[in-house]
């Protein structure tokens, strides 16, 4: 299933953007409103929170920007976004882990599904680009 969404998105490698795009918007409208709103049931700091949706807003701005400006040259903006939601991860994953005592076991679920989620999208988008 994966590889034949590969080739699907190697042949129209802006539906990559479009759905970077609509996941980042996503993960900022759950961080930002959502987790910031039902703090008690995630237990994650209300700074980290900002800042991680401030990252998922920028990211949504970057690929929305790609999927309805650029023409060609998609393997190097593909990328810039796959590096920046692998560090995004990471960046995550350490926020978890140094916030660890102050998580609920629905915030440590939700962030690690997100990781997982947005990991399966960088897999994707670095095997578009080395076909591209």
């Amino acid at each position: 299933m994966i590889k034949k969404l590969i080739t699907h998105l190697t042949q129209n490698p802006r539906t990559l953007f479009l759905a970077d795009s609509a996941g980042a918007l996503l993960s900022a409208f759950f961080l930002f409103v959502v987790l910031k709103n039902f703090n008690a049931y995630f237990g994650t700091p209300e700074t980290i929170l900002n800042y991680l949706s401030a990252i998922a807003a920028c990211f949504c701005i970057y690929s929305a920007t790609c999927f309805l400006f650029l023409k060609d040259n998609w393997t190097l903006y593909i990328r810039v976004i796959s590096i920046a939601n692998l560090l995004y991860c990471i960046l995550t994953l350490c926020l978890l882990i140094i916030y660890l005592p102050l998580h609920t076991y629905l915030g440590i679920i939700y962030f690690l599904a997100e990781i997982a989620v947005i990991g399966v999208l960088v897999y994707i988008e670095l095997n578009v680009a080395a076909v591209i």
